[in-house]
């Protein structure tokens, strides 16, 4: 037998242990790498399948259990960071290598090619785009051979003349040589032409070369102006006879005058356009006189610049004329002057009384004033009296002048106008013998007003008659509700819904502003009356600290109906705290039904001191249950309710 040398057999051990610890390393490291595999398998399965679910399938995912590498092309920047953001959910952002690629945006759209030609006296100017090629050259040279240095502003772009430009730059090019007055826009879409020519004929010889020159299927439009002839004087003539209507002259400032003008004769007429009209009103006056002539059923209206005579048909009646006169010298501007007489045959058949009439209508109370005052101080003076009575823009003043009217007239008439304008709707007859007021009043004493009016301004030994009704639904206190009207009313819409407030707080809600504005309509036209906002509370929180609150909240109530224009004056705002409860303190509806607010009127002698006893003691030993009754007030006491656990009130 062999014999194991000393050293040797110190050695042994020492071996065998290095050998143990190389095992196990090995070992070790195998079972990390399964280990590590197994963990990138699982963060490539969930990612991936974060992505299909979110629609991103397109993304492709590889981890080597260190970094998560996403690959793939996204169609747009958002669609990338959607993906690169998701997968950042999952693992952290440091561990991402993302190598998606974005596709490349779509190529630039060609722009918009337009051209605007200006020729002029002072030359001709070039602005605008052209594609590149020989159409800038080509435009220049025509340019130069209009004016020796037109302003050239032309600028190019690389890109293809879209269809149909070629075609619209031609014939914007002939258009500028033919025009040289003009402003030319040229596009792909077609050719809009501004222009001026020296008169009629050569705007008729542009238009037909225009249409001559245009290629087929190319949109033009074309706008070509002539000056307009200086008309001195500015005529009009109209005439309505036997014959029927007609114009001898026919004159306007502009094309809309001129179809209003057309339009009050009702007529098809030539009427020329022109130049030196004495006044911007000028067809506002001569339809107005036009609608005269055909208001007397025949006659003349002659305008010479601002001078207007009107003559009268042979057989229009005196009242018609004065009727036709009226209204027209209410319509005329100040500026015009107007002559009108009636042919001294109808003159001569003129008879009956003088009568001055002012009716006042009954809805929209406006005052026409019509027949004969002495001269144009008093017209005025009369206009001005009504003005101040009903208003100036609702007096229309048809009167005529009659130096015939006896002593006296213009005072009998600022008479009868203070009389009537104590009336609803009505009628002033002033006669030489006689002061009429008729009409309709919602005042109960309005017929005793007028008379007592009529009979201190007219004098004694003065006649004048008075035939006034009542009618009660224009009496101003005979439509206001009652007071309790008022609170049926208000009943009503609370009946619908509660005030709500924000919790622990007096501010009204904002989804309750609704329903303040219900309330506000509610007591329109009430007036001030005796009505008390009652506020209430649950029995959570504090006695002394839910009688403020309640308070509170009854106060922004009040507050609420003032800036809605309610009158609150005789209103008071109460708050009963806890102390008045409707329902059961200990379920969470009848806390509900508990804060709430209440309106009750308020009886003469009566304040708010109905509840005081109840408010006082609020807080004090086991509550009770109220039964209300239809005035709101507490009933007989039915049973003791436990206390509830205090909380803050809501």
């Amino acid at each position: 037998m062999t014999e194991i040398p000393p050293l040797a057999r110190r050695l042994s051990p020492l071996w065998l242990g290095l050998g143990g610890f190389a095992l196990a390393a090995v070992l070790s490291l195998g079972a990390g790498m399964g280990l590590s595999r197994l963990i990138e398998s699982s963060t490539e399965r969930v990612v991936r399948l974060k992505l299909i679910a979110a629609g991103h399938d397109w993304a492709s995912v590889a981890s080597d259990g260190l970094t998560v590498t996403l690959t793939g092309t996204a169609q747009t920047e958002g669609q990338r960071f959607a993906v690169v953001n998701l997968v950042g959910q999952i693992v952290d952002s440091t561990r991402i290598d993302s190598q998606i690629e974005v596709t490349p945006p779509e190529v630039i759209a060609a722009p918009r090619f337009s051209v605007e030609m200006l020729r002029g006296d002072d030359g001709v100017q070039l602005i605008g785009l052209l594609p590149e090629g020989e159409d800038k050259e080509a435009l220049t040279s025509a340019a130069k051979a209009l004016a020796p240095s037109p302003m050239d502003m032309l600028e190019t772009a690389a890109y293809a003349a879209p269809e149909g430009w070629a075609e619209a730059l031609a014939f914007g090019t002939e258009a500028l040589t033919l025009l040289p007055r003009s402003k030319i826009s040229v596009s792909a879409e077609g050719v809009n032409i501004i222009a001026i020519a020296g008169s009629e004929v050569e705007k008729r010889q542009f238009e037909a070369a225009l249409a001559k020159a245009a290629p087929k299927g190319l949109r033009v439009t074309t706008d070509i102006s002539a000056p307009r002839p200086v008309l001195t004087p500015f005529t009009l003539r109209f005439v309505l006879d036997a014959k029927g209507a007609r114009f001898d002259a026919c004159s306007a400032d502009t094309e809309a005058a001129k179809a209003k003008i057309l339009a009050a004769a009702g007529i098809e007429a030539a009427c020329t356009v022109g130049m030196g009209v004495p006044s911007p009103s000028w067809a506002d006056a001569t339809s107005a006189a036009i609608a005269a002539v055909k208001a007397m059923g025949g006659g003349t209206v002659t305008f010479s610049d601002a001078d207007i005579t009107l003559e009268a048909g042979e057989d229009v009646t005196q009242a018609a004329f004065d009727t036709a006169l009226g209204d027209l010298r209410a319509g005329l501007p100040d500026v015009f002057s107007l002559q009108a007489s009636m042919p001294e045959k109808a003159k001569a058949a003129v008879s009956g009384p003088l009568l001055f009439t002012a009716t006042l209508e009954a809805k929209t109370h406006k005052v026409d004033l019509r027949g004969p005052l002495l001269d144009e101080r008093m017209t005025l003076a009369v206009g001005s009296v009504a003005k101040a009575h009903f208003g100036a823009s609702k007096v229309h003043v048809a009167t005529v002048l009659d130096a015939s009217v006896p002593e006296g007239w213009t005072a009998r008439v600022f008479a009868g106008l203070d009389a009537l304008a104590v009336l609803d709707s009505g009628m002033l007859m002033v006669k030489a013998d006689m002061v009429e007021v008729t009409g309709v009043s919602g005042l109960k004493t309005a017929s005793d007003r007028v008379s007592q009016l009529l009979s201190r301004k007219l004098g004694q030994g003065q006649r004048f008659k008075v035939d006034v009704d009542y009618d009660k639904a224009l009496d101003p206190m005979a439509g206001l509700p009652t007071p309790a009207e008022c609170l049926e009313r208000v009943q009503a819409v609370m009946a619908k819904r509660k005030i709500a407030f924000d919790p622990g707080s007096a501010e009204i809600a904002a989804e309750s502003a609704a329903m303040m504005d219900a309330l506000a309509q509610a007591l329109k036209n009430c007036g001030p009356i005796k009505m008390e906002i009652g506020g209430h509370t649950d029995a959570q929180g504090s006695a002394e600290g839910n009688l403020a609150l309640s308070k509170a909240r009854a106060q922004a109530v009040l507050v609420a109906l003032q800036g809605r224009l309610v009158d609150v004056s005789a209103m008071q705002a109460v708050g009963f705290g806890e102390g008045v409860p409707v329902a059961d303190n200990g379920t969470e509806a009848g806390r509900l039904a508990n804060r709430r607010i209440e309106f009750r009127l308020i009886e003469p002698g009566q304040g708010d001191a109905t509840l005081a006893g109840l408010v006082a003691t609020a807080g004090t030993g086991p509550k009770l249950e109220f039964e209300t009754g239809a005035d709101g007030a507490p009933l007989a006491p039915q049973k003791p309710v436990p206390r509830p656990k205090r909380r803050p009130a809501e």
